[in-house]
């Protein structure tokens, strides 16, 4: 999957330092934002993520809302969105500025499924499972 860079939404801080830890040691340009980090380091870390310097960030809901990075085009909801209105928040992450996004969410529960019917019986759209493959037009703007 070929991306500019990729916002991956958990559930908790533990989660979210556990799987960047994972990425970090597979050697993936990545980097984590949560609350339970300094302001001072929140922000630090935004910058480096903003500045194309990482290009994954794993995140909780913290990074859900009003925050721009231009080049984000893939949104990864590794756990699900708690509503329909923090999935809608968590996606809006992608295809900003006029460009392409996709966004993948990962259904492991019967709650995840209650969530994913709710965001498409609220918004009104059809989300379908994941293809084999996926053209890089879709989601990435030329």
């Amino acid at each position: 999957l070929e991306f500019n860079q990729v916002v991956i939404f958990v559930k908790n801080v533990s989660r979210c330092t556990q799987l960047n830890k994972l990425l970090v040691e597979c050697n993936f340009p990545s980097i984590a934002m949560h609350a339970r980090l300094p302001q001072a380091e929140r922000i630090a870390r935004y910058k480096a993520f903003k500045d194309f310097k990482k290009r994954i960030l794993v995140a909780t809901d913290i990074f859900g809302r009003g925050i721009d990075v231009e080049r984000v085009n893939i949104v990864i909801n590794y756990d699900m969105s708690a509503d329909a209105d923090s999935y809608l928040h968590r996606v809006g992450r992608a295809g900003r500025f006029g460009t392409k996004g996709l966004a993948i969410s990962f259904i492991s529960s019967d709650e995840d499924e209650t969530t994913l019917n709710d965001v498409q019986s609220r918004f009104e759209v059809a989300i379908s499972e994941l293809p084999d493959a996926i053209d890089v037009s879709s989601y990435m703007t030329a």
